[in-house]
């Protein structure tokens, strides 16, 4: 029997009351409007961009944020999660938009979002074959060194206070806020431990207040209702130069990174939406990602700095109960009303710069510890360390301009002048070099059909023997493949001929086997889970394969994706240490 999670009081689903849902949208729009604003604010005035700019790339920003909470909550056809997923600004993209910036101007970093957002619509499409080609490994490493890359930023705003003031005052302001935030998560409940950032904020500003480098000025000056100056919109820079050419790599992993984000974050919200346990819907994750490069593609025709999905979007899910799709419409609503209220947005434009730092640097800590999660959840051998270590070392190594500056000029040292960049590449190519390097696996090519169940046990039977497998493995091995093939069939037995990819490698002493084929509707790790459940009367021509799959394979995992079938499963010499998984 699966555990129910008591604690969602409103599913994805559900429709709760009017005033409850206002009030957590609220909530979700107070927590994330200091990322959302602050992250074009550091940009923009670290580079020193007009005020005019500024005030248009935060009503952009606030506009896009909007509407890509909105599509991610309802989800339009493919694009969407359809669960709450808040949409903001990423600092993740500053350490390549301020070189955009400073080399081209906001053009340029316009045409780059842009061109990267493409490949996430590539990624949305194809995630399936993408798979294996952007990894976790790369992910995690990127994660960690981007922090390294914010460090130069983050240090120009701590010296960002106004001449005439104590010198104490950035100092001050700058622990005082970071101390608090880390205090508060650290020491008290789940509930306060979310509001944390804003209430280290609040206390840095009040401690910029009292020394003068809160710009109370600027809140005054801003009106309570109005529209950007529309001629400050900066446009699309389509020379397509060497600069641009330059940046664009670095542009493309960052949002490769954050797109796998969005995947993170669209599993998790999908366990955090749901009494009964389901099987991860990777259409969601597919939809979600579709919904980022939507939010990206708006980030960069609207010249404002591009969007990621916001974590706390799961916490404050689990933390209330409340999953349901219909909050984070509010808080897409509240978003854009926030654009046409520039005195509110003021009051978060006019933190200290050692405040906004100090906010950076815990956010820049969570980044780098994420990254080191994901690298360690998906297992660190000897290989996977000696590259991850090895691209990260490269990555230090050119962000700070300590291996041959001289020799990486031009293009090359625009491209690699970025430790997230170079070290990205670096993993890449190294675990290229491993596949290419490695025993080959197994492949076949055949239709999906009960007439091509010769042909596949042949395949399995040589496959066997190749891998040196004993008689009760082989026979094991041949039973998982014609139990998956009928039960693909039976998720799409109504579709036209489908075709069937079967890709089987050996894993130590055990045989991993991938059967890829076009998409079903039924997912088969929710039927394992519902095989002898008194909620569900299975016609016993349906429930065998599922057991025999169940009773035969050591793990079997699906993946659904809006076009393909990935049934995995995985084959323990038997007496293993090992559980069924499902």
């Amino acid at each position: 029997m699966q555990t129910l999670n008591e604690s969602v009081r409103y599913e994805a689903d559900d429709r709760p009351p009017l005033f409850l849902t206002a009030g957590l949208g609220l909530q979700y729009t107070i927590l994330s409007l200091a990322s959302v604003v602050l992250a074009p604010v550091v940009l923009i005035t670290v580079v020193g961009e007009s005020e005019a700019y500024l005030s248009w790339a935060l009503f952009a920003a606030l506009i896009v944020s909007g509407v890509a909470t909105t599509v991610q909550s309802i989800r339009i056809g493919r694009v969407g999660a359809g669960y709450i997923l808040v949409m903001g600004s990423t600092s993740a993209f500053l350490p390549v938009s301020v070189t955009a910036l400073e080399q081209g101007g906001p053009g340029l970093m316009a045409t780059l979002i842009v061109c990267s957002s493409l490949i996430q619509f590539l990624l949305g499409a194809k995630m399936a074959m993408l798979r294996r080609v952007f990894t976790p490994t790369v992910a995690g490493t990127v994660l960690m060194l981007i922090p390294i890359s914010v460090a130069p930023i983050i240090l120009r705003k701590v010296q960002d206070v106004p001449g005439g003031v104590s010198e104490l005052a950035a100092p001050v302001a700058l622990i005082a806020t970071f101390a608090t935030i880390v205090l508060v998560a650290l020491r008290f409940s789940n509930a306060w431990r979310i509001w944390s950032p804003a209430i280290g904020i609040l206390v840095g500003c009040g401690l910029g207040f009292a020394f003068g480098i809160y710009d109370v000025q600027r809140v005054v000056d801003a009106p309570w209702i109005g529209l950007p100056d529309f001629s400050a919109h900066p446009g699309l820079d389509l020379q397509f130069d060497a600069v641009f050419w330059g940046l664009l790599p670095g542009f493309l992993i960052i949002t490769l990174v954050g797109a796998m984000d969005t995947l993170g974050d669209s599993i998790a919200i999908q366990r955090a939406s749901w009494r009964k346990p389901r099987a991860i819907d990777f259409r969601s994750i597919q939809g979600a990602i579709n919904a980022d490069g939507l939010g990206n593609l708006l980030s960069g025709l609207g010249g404002t700095v591009p969007n990621t999905t916001y974590g706390n979007s799961i916490a404050i899910a689990e933390l209330t109960g409340v999953a349901a799709r219909s909050v984070g419409v509010c808080v897409g609503v509240l978003f854009v009303a926030l654009a046409f209220l520039p005195k509110l947005v003021a009051v978060a434009v006019a933190i200290p710069g050692p405040v906004v730092a100090a906010y950076f640097v815990v956010l820049m800590a969570l980044l780098f510890i994420f990254g080191v999660k994901i690298l360690v959840n998906d297992g660190l051998d000897y290989q996977k360390s000696l590259i991850v270590g090895s691209g990260f070392c490269v990555g230090l190594a050119c962000q700070f301009d300590l291996v041959f500056p001289e020799l990486l000029d031009g293009p090359w040292g625009r491209m690699l002048s970025h430790g997230m960049t170079a070290g990205g590449l670096t993993v890449i190519l190294l675990h290229g070099i491993l596949d290419l390097t490695s025993a080959r696996p197994r492949r076949l090519r055949t239709d999906l059909s009960t007439a091509k169940l010769s042909e596949i046990d042949r395949f399995l039977c040589d496959v066997a023997s190749r891998m040196k497998c004993d008689e009760s493995m082989t026979h094991r091995l041949r039973a998982v493949a014609e139990e998956t093939v009928h039960t693909l069939l039976g998720n799409g037995a109504d579709d036209p001929v489908r075709r069937l990819l079967i890709v089987a490698r050996a894993d130590g002493r055990a045989v991993s086997v991938e059967f890829m084929a076009s998409g079903g509707d039924l997912n088969l790790e929710d039927q394992l889970a519902m095989l002898g459940s008194a909620e569900k009367d299975w016609p016993s021509e349906a429930e065998t394969p599922l057991r025999l799959l169940r009773h035969y394979a050591t793990t079997v995992g699906h993946q659904q994706f809006h076009d393909t079938d990935i049934v995995t499963t995985r084959l323990e010499p038997e007496g293993s240490a090992v559980g069924k998984s499902t």
